[in-house]
């Protein structure tokens, strides 16, 4: 059986990656949101719950067993070796699921895997080809203002420094989409998904 050809999207806060997956998924292709699949493993997967526990204590947990997120985010905002620590436990979990999720979509011609931290996780490694979503910052910033109203345009700029630079991401990219608000990106989409159904790029 043919493996389905694997694809990963990422991009900075604000680019627009999960806009670009919607239209994927739109045209029928099989969407893995890494992000939201660790929110779900942190709940689901009693061996990252254990592990979770014993190094953030079981106050990382509600009673009623739900992710204590408050205490969570605080233990590891500002403080870079505890993240590095939750990464470290969450990803390997991720992975995992992620790899059965693409068995269990087998018979799709490709798949994709959308994940904030792509090259950051190494997770790009398990992957043929990888599109990078970019924007220009201050189209970003607006973005994500705009949607999260509790934001400063200091704190999404604090968000923006501390992850990959767009510029590095770009030159590790198989395909670029270019969501700047003057190309427009469902064409770009669709030359890219013909591209990966025509098994062009096996």
């Amino acid at each position: 059986m043919n493996r389905p050809l694997r694809i990963g999207i990422t991009g900075g806060i604000g680019s627009g990656k999960s806009l670009t997956c919607k239209i994927f998924a739109c045209l029928g292709t099989p969407i893995y949101d890494a992000d939201s699949s660790a929110r779900r493993l942190m709940e689901e997967d009693a061996v990252l719950i254990s592990q979770i526990r014993e190094k953030f204590g079981k106050t990382a947990y509600q009673t009623n067993g739900s992710l204590n997120r408050e205490y969570l985010t605080k233990e590891v905002f500002n403080n870079t070796s505890k993240l590095e620590t939750l990464n470290q436990l969450v990803h390997p979990r991720v992975a995992a699921d992620s790899e059965r999720w693409i068995q269990d979509n087998g018979n799709a011609a490709y798949v994709i895997k959308e994940a904030a931290l792509l090259f950051e996780s190494g997770s790009y490694k398990a992957l043929d080809k990888i599109i990078v979503v970019t924007a220009p910052e201050s189209l970003r910033v607006q973005r994500v203002m705009a949607r999260d109203k509790s934001r400063t345009k200091e704190d999404v700029l604090k968000i923006i420094r501390s992850q990959m630079s767009e510029e590095e991401k770009a030159n590790r990219a198989d395909f670029i989409i270019h969501n700047d608000e003057r190309e427009l990106v469902i064409p770009q989409v669709i030359n890219l998904h013909e591209r990966f159904i025509g098994g062009t790029e096996h």
